[in-house]
């Protein structure tokens, strides 16, 4: 059996760039399992997608190959690349993108896809994703190596999320973060862990924001009234700012960006 193949986009549905890619792979590779992470990541935004696929990828059988095109710079420069960590392939743009979801499972090995007699004839210079980015990953669910597709590369382009600060002179033990996404809920996605809040168990801390503050974390969102604000662990590990039944990003005038501390 092939491997699966796991696809994450900026293509959104109006169009047919989704389906023109998985009528490529099935027809290079007919039997593979196709698993959409989604396709709505913002248009061109680079650091969205990098932390949805770091999000999803361990929730994958650990040898998939993923998919993700988010590319700016499509038809440039910038590489096409693969990257191995372990028995997990990444294929896409050398634009951070991949960098994230690879990197957590260990030392990433990167080749660069410059071997041409696995794209389609003729790739369009707008459209990497069906025409290099699909064919590539096909032949790699069907058991083709790295090696296969170009020249390994030590460089390839990095995107580490931002981490949180902490005062070690505050007399709170102030942790400075911020917000890293807003879900469709409008619930504000942090880079604040249980790590850096020393397991703080329930109502540990207080998180503050411009303009409010909250005592938590909490242990559900049913832990306060319709309407007001509530701190959880999220199912992706760390701390998002939500509004029970509400959109928190809205109400509080929050995105990305956006700073959120907590104090003992």
């Amino acid at each position: 059996m092939p491997r699966p193949i796991a696809l994450l986009s900026d293509f959104g549905s109006a169009d047919g760039f989704v389906g023109a890619v998985k009528c490529v792979l099935l027809s290079r590779c007919p039997q593979a399992t196709l698993i959409d992470l989604t396709h709505e990541i913002s248009p061109h935004d680079v650091f969205g997608g990098a932390l949805i696929l770091r999000a999803c990828a361990p929730y994958a059988p650990v040898d998939t190959v993923f998919l993700a095109v988010v590319d700016p710079g499509v038809g440039s420069e910038r590489r096409a690349i693969c990257i191995r960590c372990g028995s997990r392939l990444f294929v896409g743009p050398d634009n951070g993108l991949l960098w994230a979801a690879a990197a957590q499972f260990g030392e990433p090995e990167c080749w660069e896809l410059n071997n041409s007699r696995f794209w389609l004839p003729h790739p369009a210079p707008t459209f990497h994703g069906r025409d290099v980015f699909a064919p590539v990953a096909a032949a790699l669910a069907l058991g083709r190596a790295p090696e296969d597709f170009g020249p390994k590369i030590q460089d390839p382009a990095p995107l580490h999320l931002p981490e949180p600060i902490r005062a070690t002179d505050s007399p709170d033990a102030e942790v400075v973060g911020e917000v890293l996404h807003v879900d469709r809920y409008g619930n504000c996605l942090t880079n604040i862990t249980s790590v850096h809040l020393d397991d703080p168990g329930i109502n540990g801390w207080t998180f503050h924001w411009d303009g409010g503050s909250v005592d938590g974390p909490a242990p559900c969102y049913a832990s306060v009234p319709v309407g007001r604000p509530v701190v959880v662990l999220s199912s992706l590990g760390s701390y998002e700012l939500a509004l029970r039944e509400g959109n928190a990003a809205r109400a509080l005038n929050l995105r990305r960006g956006s700073r959120l501390s907590a104090t003992r």
